[in-house]
């Protein structure tokens, strides 16, 4: 084997003090990303890059490097000829200055094409370098590379990390690769978990190095640990035939807080399965890191899952210690759960006055009040039957923000509500509204299930998106601390999923009518169209729709239900590749290309004089009867049928009329005509948007 050929691995791992659990996966994603940008900026191919980690270290082992890196030929373009050589073929100042800038000699410049010219051209080949004299500048790149969302000094370094760092390994097939990087010398020397095995011991060889951690209780592969966590888990719970209930969030974070995961079961006294479910879900969550545990008819039960980072040996003390704490913390929320009983959700009402939404937009019992406007205007549209019970959802949607499990608890919003409007004697559907109104809660999320759950959460959404607009608050760039990008999201999906019969633009009309405007009100409302076509433009694009074809009912988005614009994709979609609709595109195209972009003046039938004319005035007047009866009665199949009979005449209008006449009074009159023609169309869709498939 040639000396080029050989193929080396490596080993860099990083061992810092406890990285925060959410830090974990996006560090290791950008782990490979970044050593595989930086192998190849250097040269370097490889066969495989795999990133470990655990809270204690982030680690990464290439294989397949080849141990010289590739030669490199770069080509530096100078001056022109023209200015390298003068009038006798002699070189320049400018040739002579250019070859001992680069370090080459005047007879080994070249002369290159480059565009139109000819130019002067340094040739220079670069000797790839071993692998192993590149590799400590390769990982102290790695290293300094990596980004978090928060990062901190120690001592009297410079070097920022999510952590500090207290060890580098950096080996290159069994040999330390040496470098020192803040003070912080690399070694082969790695330590075990912190508590079971805190001794330090070397890692000789890269094949071992994962078996070795093992052996000192540390399971550095992040999947390695899921498995163990999720067989450990299905092991304890079988003899209760019982199972965790689901949760890859938690999974992650519990993932990523251990080196040595045990699952350990514990219990709670039943008394606190009176509790809410979510409520007890979200104590064990969101405090504990612990998981619930449902039986097989999906009723929460008493026990809860513990991963302990400990030995098999210490987890009845674990279990001790969690069912201790899981009490205190189970008893705090029974004390809230019990006050808050004392009184009815309706009336607090009054006390939302108290309780600023936001300096510029008033308190929450102005919110309130405008939701209950829009709810009423949504209701009358949509479901008039549903009004009362819609205005007394809105009339309760923010009172749980005052009760104390919800002050304690911010996530319970809404499905504390649905507790205690249920234990107050409201209406189920009004109580289920109350938790409805802020789903979807993330992109592609759980969407309301009830109408009146659907339209309460749009009310919420169009007020938030509107109040933030009106006072100058809209997101830019990765900004948008308000959520209304998703709240944007969230209202389109919602009436696509209910085929709500009502327009954006009433709907924000509706909202911003109830909002103290100090900007021009036809301008907010104009932004806020922009900012729905955007994330209109990018589900449909998610949904697979032809950008072209998007791009074509773009124009309808603001006066034209949601639900008939996708019946039209879906129509438009059907159609594309149809030989008849791709002419009549052809045919309505010559239009768009000649029509003013202002409408001269009336088309009069007493100026027609030609056949051809008359023909595309009967067929324009026709088809737009057929198409407002199609559009109204959503048969946009026949919608299509209609405006391919305008592909005929418009064809015979074309052939034998020169529309350019020189009598103004004619040429206007043709032009006038087929900006009718335009526009009978544009009730359907832009077709000058669609790109022709024949």
């Amino acid at each position: 084997m040639n000396e080029t050929e050989k193929r080396l691995s490596f080993l860099l791992e990083i061992g810092t003090e406890d990285l925060p659990a959410r830090f974990i996966n996006p560090a290791l994603e950008q782990l490979k990303q970044i050593t595989g940008n930086i192998f190849k900026e250097n040269r370097l191919s490889y066969k495989s890059i795999n990133v470990y980690g655990t809270p204690r270290r982030l680690a990464i082992i290439a294989e397949g490097v080849p141990y010289t890196q590739e030669d490199s030929v770069k080509e530096i373009f100078g001056p022109s000829k023209k200015v390298a050589f003068d009038e006798s073929g002699k070189p320049t100042k400018a040739l002579i200055g250019f070859a001992q800038s680069q370090g080459v000699r005047l007879e080994d410049l070249a002369i290159k094409t480059k565009g139109k010219g000819e130019y002067v051209v340094a040739i220079k080949q670069e000797k790839g370098l071993p692998t192993e004299e590149i590799l400590p500048e390769i990982f102290k790149s790695i290293i300094t590379s990596l980004h978090f969302p928060k990062t901190m000094r120690w001592g009297d370094g410079n070097l920022r990390f999510a952590r500090p760092i207290r060890w580098i390994v950096a080996i290159a097939d069994g040999k330390t690769i040496e470098f020192e990087i803040d003070g912080i010398k690399s070694s082969n020397i790695t330590r075990g978990h912190r508590f079971l095995s805190p001794a330090s011991f070397q890692v000789k060889d890269i094949k071992s190095y994962k078996k070795l951690l093992t052996n000192n209780h540390v399971i550095v592969d992040p999947e390695e640990r899921k498995k163990i966590i999720r067989e450990g888990i299905i092991k304890a719970l079988s003899i209760y035939n019982e199972k965790i209930i689901e949760d890859e969030d938690l999974l992650d974070t519990v993932n990523n807080l251990v080196e040595y995961p045990v699952p350990v079961i514990a219990s709670f006294p039943e008394k606190y399965l009176t509790l809410p479910k979510e409520l007890l879900i979200t104590v064990m969550k969101g405090h504990q890191k612990y998981f619930a545990v449902e039986n097989s008819e999906g009723n929460i039960t008493n026990h809860f899952i513990v991963i302990s980072n400990s030995n098999e040996d210490n987890s009845e003390n674990v279990k001790t210690g969690a069912e201790r704490v899981i009490k205190a913390r189970f008893e705090d929320a029974r004390f809230y759960f019990e006050e808050d009983r004392k009184k009815p959700l309706k009336d607090r009402i009054e006390e939302l006055k108290r309780v600023i939404f936001h300096e510029d937009l008033g308190n929450l019992y102005q919110k309130t009040e405008r939701l209950v406007s829009i709810s009423q205007f949504l209701s009358e549209k949509v479901y008039p039957s549903l009004k009362d019970k819609l205005i007394q959802a809105a009339w309760l949607s923010k009172t749980d923000l005052l009760t104390g499990i919800v002050r304690e608890f911010p996530e319970l919003q809404g499905t504390i509500g649905k507790y205690y409007a249920i234990l107050d004697g409201e209406d189920k559907d009004v109580a289920i509204a109350l938790e409805e109104q802020y789903l979807p809660q993330h992109s592609r999320g759980k969407l309301p299930n009830t109408t009146i759950g659907a339209l309460l959460s749009i009310a919420e959404k169009i007020d938030n998106i509107t109040a933030f607009f009106s006072i100058g608050l809209i997101p830019s760039g990765s900004e948008d601390p308000y959520a209304l990008r998703r709240q944007a999201f969230g209202i389109i999906e919602i009436i696509l999923k209910m085929d709500f019969n009502f327009t954006l633009s009433e709907l924000i009309d509706t909202a911003l009518k109830h909002l103290n405007l100090k900007q021009n009100f036809e301008d907010v409302k104009k932004d806020i169209l922009k900012f729905f076509s955007t994330r209109f433009e990018y589900l449909f694009s998610e949904m697979n729709y032809p950008y072209d074809l998007i791009q074509s009912v773009m124009h309808l988005l603001g006066d034209t239900n949601l639900v008939d614009i996708k019946l039209r994709l879906d129509s438009l979609l059907e159609h594309r590749e149809n030989k008849d609709f791709n002419e009549f595109l052809t045919a309505i195209k010559r239009v768009k290309n000649i029509i003013p972009s202002k409408v001269i003046s009336i088309f009069k039938e007493e100026l027609i004089i030609e056949e051809a004319e008359r023909k595309l005035n009967e067929a324009v007047e026709k088809a737009e009867k057929y198409i407002e009866f199609f559009i109204k009665d959503r048969d946009f199949k026949n919608v299509i049928k209609t405006l391919i009979s305008l592909k005929e005449p418009i064809n015979y209008f074309f052939d034998n009329i020169l529309v350019m006449d020189k009598n103004e009074d004619i040429r206007n009159n043709r032009l006038s005509l087929l900006c009718d023609v335009w526009k009978t169309v544009l009730k359907f869709a832009d077709p000058s948007e669609i790109s022709i498939n024949y």
